[in-house]
């Protein structure tokens, strides 16, 4: 497990620049990091927006629901560096060889997403993850089978409840436990990967909780410091740029 270690840069890592924002993950893939995190939206003519909030409010100069404008509108916002947002493509096209886990927000980005992803060719180089079940089960029934994806919290609650032997996943099942860092523990471990089951912890910027998760054997961490984790990954022999 530990020489497939997935160090995340959390949209991009917030501490060097302003959340999912192009200088974000271009500072991560400076650092070496080969998987980004990120969020999608859809603008009301069907693009699929790098952006984690329903609203541009918080992290630009431009408010309003992005689903509720068009990409024209969408793309004059500007990050408090002054750069605009990336539409998934851009991304993708940025950094071919990097992967990306791709969380969809909303029931209206799975189509666009899945769009660009075909138009790119990108499917072997994303993880699509989604809090609603509902999302990723569309996500799983419209993508090709080779597409990673992890487990929405009610797939991860019946993973944590469920004996083994009668675990019946409903369709094509997760490929990964995206979980916050608090439900990982020993015995946790023990069973996801009893079952094959990598587990990746989210969103973890404290160098003790990355210490201790990267000894308990967890198999991926997300953070928003991406120079720490990896000087903390360096460390304990895990860090392959």
């Amino acid at each position: 497990m530990h020489r497939q270690f997935r160090a995340y840069a959390h949209r991009g890592g917030s501490d060097v620049a302003p959340e999912n924002s192009p200088s974000a993950f271009a500072a991560a893939v400076s650092l070496g990091y080969r998987w980004l995190e990120t969020d999608l939206r859809a603008t009301s003519d069907g693009v699929a927006v790098v952006h984690h909030d329903p609203v541009l409010d918080r992290t630009t100069d431009m408010a309003g629901r992005v689903v509720e404008r068009t990409w024209n509108d969408v793309r004059r916002a500007r990050f408090s560096n002054g750069e605009g947002p990336l539409r998934l493509e851009e991304l993708l096209a940025a950094y071919p060889d990097v992967s990306i886990n791709l969380d969809l927000k909303e029931g209206a980005v799975v189509a666009p997403a899945l769009d660009a992803l075909h138009r790119a060719g990108a499917w072997h180089r994303v993880c699509l993850t989604s809090f609603s079940t509902r999302r990723l089960r569309a996500a799983r029934r419209w993508a090709p089978r080779l597409v990673e994806t992890s487990a929405s919290p009610a797939e991860v609650l019946l993973q944590r409840t469920t004996p083994p032997r009668l675990l019946r996943w409903r369709e094509a099942g997760p490929a990964r436990l995206q979980v916050p860092a608090r439900f990982v523990t020993h015995a946790y471990l023990k069973r996801a990967h009893a079952q094959s089951l990598p587990v990746d912890a989210w969103t973890v910027n404290e160098p003790a909780v990355m210490v201790r998760l990267v000894r308990m054997g967890v198999d991926g961490i997300m953070t928003d410091a991406p120079a720490l984790l990896r000087d903390i990954l360096r460390s304990h022999g895990l860090w392959s740029p």
